[in-house]
Order: C-alpha cells, then structure tokens, then sequence
C-alpha cells in the first residue's frame, strides 16, 4: 500500500491504467486513478479522502475531494477542502478551488484558481458548490484576487509630467 505523509492516509482502491469507469464514482479513503473517469469523481460526505490521479490518469467531470495528488489529467472543475498538489505532469481545465496549494514547475491550469475563505473549507466538504449570490459574497469577503487595469492613450509623452491625481489622462487633441 501507498501511504500519503502529509494526512497518513492509505491508498487502498485502484482504477487500473487500462479502466475506462463511464458515470460517477463516490469513495472514502485513499483511491489512486491511473485509468480514466468520464464521470465526476467525489468523496463520501464527513469521510476522510484522498485522491491520487497518476501521469496516465484522467478525469472528465468534476473532482471534490479533501486531499488531491494530480499528476494527470482533470477536464472539469476541481475542489480541494483541504490540501490539492500539483505535480510536474498535473493538468488542469476548469476551474480549481483549494484550502491549500503545492504547485510544481510544468503543472498547467486552464481555468480560475480559487482560494477558499477559512468558512468554505468546512462547508465544501459538507455541501455543493455554492449559488451565484453565495459565491459573490464570499468573493467579498475574501482579499481581491485580480486587478483591473485601465489606461487612456496618450500621444504626447512629454506632457506626461503634468498630470496630477485629481486629473485623468486625457488624449491630447491635435489643435
């Protein structure tokens, strides 16, 4: 058996390289995946779980796990409650939410990641992904985790010197 040092928790399911599992897959536990899923792969409720996805394994749906090792293939939206670790190899096409990160160099995500506010955590393994409205006030809560940027032409850069904060860039007008 594989034993994880981080949780301590055995591997005791595998998904062979050459299975192909069509429709959900719900465990508690340790589970290695080193086949492919085409269904959204999820942990027993108030259960402990682990997921490892190998170099060959992959995921077409949604995974909502405690702890994920990646270092294959995930096409869908990804929830980590407690721990989600990014090897070499990860992949990832959707959006990832998280309680904590390890990321190697040469693991891609295609998709938003997502820190979970310390209230999430413990309702992400209780309960599904949170409404619209939900989302914006957790969002809210959180720090900003992008930034806007706008920025006006200007044509003339030598006047650039007498802009003052009260005053917004303007193009200058050809007169």
């Amino acid at each position: 058996m594989l034993f994880s040092k981080k949780k301590g928790l055995n591997i005791d399911t595998l998904i062979g390289q050459d299975t192909v599992i069509e429709g959900d897959v719900a465990f508690s536990g340790g589970l290695r995946l080193d086949g492919r899923v085409r269904g959204n792969v999820t942990a027993i409720e108030g259960k402990s779980s682990m997921l490892v996805i190998s170099e060959k394994g992959a995921v077409e749906g949604e995974v909502r796990v405690e702890h994920l090792v990646l270092n294959g293939t995930v096409t869908g939206p990804v929830h980590a409650a407690e721990l989600l670790e990014l090897q070499a190899h990860a992949r990832v096409y959707g959006e990832v939410r998280y309680a904590a990160l390890e990321m190697q160099q040469g693991a891609l995500v295609e998709g938003r990641l997502i820190p979970l506010v310390q209230a999430e955590v413990r309702a992400l393994t209780h309960q599904a992904v949170p409404s619209e409205p939900e989302a914006a006030q957790a969002q809210e809560a959180e720090p900003a985790q992008t930034v806007d940027v706008a920025a006006e032409a200007v044509t003339d850069v030598s006047d650039v010197s007498e802009v003052t904060e009260e005053e917004p860039l303007r193009e200058k007008s050809a007169a």
